[in-house]
């Protein structure tokens, strides 16, 4: 009797925190899904309410700025404020304005949804990774945990298409009452289940370096979602971005208790990781935005036979719990990073010889090389942007992964967007290849070092 005792206290906190972590990946599925839904209802938004081309645009890049421009701070906030509190606040948030989202009846309501939407993300992001690492002992079981984490996150941008076209076919609003039901499910989950029992961060707010960073982030997505259709405003908005990133700089050296500490971007492969992430998720946003402008736009696809097809990349579900953990043990975290890139790479060349104006059963391969390719990467990444980080930094190195992988999106987006308006789609299939190519160039250095190796 006494055993069984202690085999069931022993149990309880087990199960425990694998249901934060169920909770963890519903939300970062959702994050995920929510991008994608979008995505797919776009021509039936602009039918409906009829709305501009740059007013659509806009609609997408709302929610990157939102997310990208407050992440180092949604990031900051979660490790002096407390993760689970900014968890369940901004989750909180996300719900009322998606649902709001759902009942704009003007496109001045779905940017501010869509903005503030970003925004909760961009402080829910950071605090559900730092709270894995922290629920989890670093070693083997964080990495399973992590991986788990990122391949539901990367399943959520593929599956979210197939989602997004049956929505659709029900009506564009449901695109936006979906997740509310979704979040509010997770909300009444993690009240009881989540438990912040990580090391804060010391000292006063940097609000100084806060207002900073904010709007250089803001100013560089901007700028990046302007080069959509290229003009000279474009300049003083770069030229504004990098002053503040100069001056961001100069305060965190001065600052006391900074937001961001800038030795840690000398932290193991850190730096390294980012500008890969970048690069990676550049090559995915655009290989994603010029397959389905190009299926339903031109071809005449429905929502939903193109979320069918685009869902062969979802195998990333699958193979990232199973098969990537075991990569990760036996050669490391960035040289299967490295493996991911290589795939990418591969897969995005598959389609250059005759764009994609090709049958549906020639596109699967590739497509399911995309994949793999994400199921290498994506978590991986994850577990490399946090190695080697002190605990009461991991919101802010989650928060510098998060703004990498949104900077890179915008970044493929914009590139494709600005190629294919020349009229050249196999000029813009390019810009995934060399993504990817560059985003394996970027850690191959660091994947020959024996101790990238995790047991």
């Amino acid at each position: 009797m006494e055993s069984l005792t202690r085999g069931n206290r022993l149990r309880g906190p087990h199960m425990r925190t694998w249901g934060v972590l169920f909770v963890l990946c519903g939300t970062i599925f959702m994050e995920g899904v929510d991008v994608a839904l979008l995505n797919v209802a776009l021509p039936a938004i602009r039918a409906d309410l009829g709305l501009s081309t740059g007013v659509l645009s806009g609609v997408v890049s709302a929610y990157v700025l939102g997310f990208g421009g407050f992440i180092l701070l949604g990031g900051r906030a979660a490790d002096m404020l407390g993760r689970r509190r900014m968890f369940l606040l901004w989750l909180g948030v996300f719900v009322v304005f998606s649902g709001l989202g759902g009942l704009a009846t003007e496109g001045w309501m779905l940017l501010l949804a869509r903005f503030v939407t970003g925004v909760a993300a961009a402080f829910i992001a950071p605090a559900g990774l730092s709270l894995i690492t922290n629920n989890f002992a670093e070693g083997t079981l964080r990495n399973r945990a992590l991986i788990i984490y990122g391949a539901v996150g990367g399943a959520g941008y593929s599956l979210g298409m197939v989602t997004g076209g049956v929505l659709t076919t029900f009506g564009w609003r449901w695109v936006f009452f979906a997740p509310v039901i979704f979040a509010s499910l997770l909300l009444a989950a993690a009240i009881p289940l989540i438990r912040d029992n990580g090391e804060r961060a010391e000292g006063r707010f940097d609000l100084a370096g806060a207002f900073t960073v904010t709007g250089a982030m803001l100013l560089l997505i901007y700028g990046v979602v302007r080069l959509e259709h290229p003009d000279l405003w474009a300049v003083p908005v770069f030229a504004a971005a990098f002053a503040l990133v100069a001056a961001f700089v100069a305060i965190e050296r001065r600052a006391p208790h900074p937001l961001v500490r800038l030795g840690l971007l000398k932290t193991g492969t850190l730096a390294r990781t980012n500008v890969s992430a970048v690069l990676f998720m550049a090559a995915f946003s655009s290989f994603q935005f010029l397959v389905t402008l190009h299926l339903q736009e031109e071809r005449g696809w429905s929502t939903l036979e193109t979320g069918l097809i685009m869902a062969t990349m979802g195998v990333d579900a699958i193979l990232g719990p199973t098969v990537t953990p075991w990569l990760i043990r036996k050669y490391g975290t960035v040289r299967v990073i490295l493996g991911g890139a290589a795939v990418g790479a591969v897969a995005y060349l598959l389609f250059l010889p005759t764009g994609i104006d090709q049958a549906a059963l020639m596109m699967l391969p590739a497509l399911l090389l995309v994949g793999v390719a994400f199921a290498l990467a994506y978590g991986p990444y994850t577990i490399a942007a946090t190695d080697g980080v002190a605990e009461r930094e991991h919101g802010v190195a989650g928060g510098l992964l998060y703004s990498c992988f949104q900077f890179g999106m915008a970044l493929g987006v914009s590139a494709a967007t600005a190629v294919y308006a020349t009229g050249s789609l196999h000029a813009a299939l390019f810009i995934p290849v060399v993504g990817a190519a560059l985003a394996g160039t970027v850690v191959a250095a660091r994947a020959r070092k024996p101790e990238t190796v995790f047991a």
